[in-house]
């Protein structure tokens, strides 16, 4: 990604470097990955730790892809909420 000294920031997703963003996005699947890990092998975790852990995925998340809550809620937010029910019985 060039920088600008004007705007450090760039406005349009895709005037990003394409290997960051696919860098970006192993590090949302390995993360995802390990709180499924979590929710599914901790023999401690209790629901309320479950649904924090959840809630802090998609924070981190969204504040890597900003305004892809959609997205998130479509492809991860099932497979963490079927992780939590086969543990919990409860979504």
């Amino acid at each position: 990604m060039v920088l600008d000294s004007k705007n450090p920031f760039p406005e349009n997703p895709a005037d990003e470097d394409p290997a960051a963003e696919l860098r970006k996005l192993r590090r949302l699947q390995i993360m995802v990955g390990m709180v499924l890990s979590v929710l599914r092998q901790d023999p401690d975790l209790t629901p309320a730790t479950a649904h924090a852990m959840m809630a802090n995925c998609r924070n981190a998340a969204l504040a890597m892809f900003p305004g892809k809550e959609l997205a998130f809620d479509l492809i991860y937010q099932p497979r963490l909420e079927r992780a939590l029910k086969e543990r919990f019985g409860m979504p």
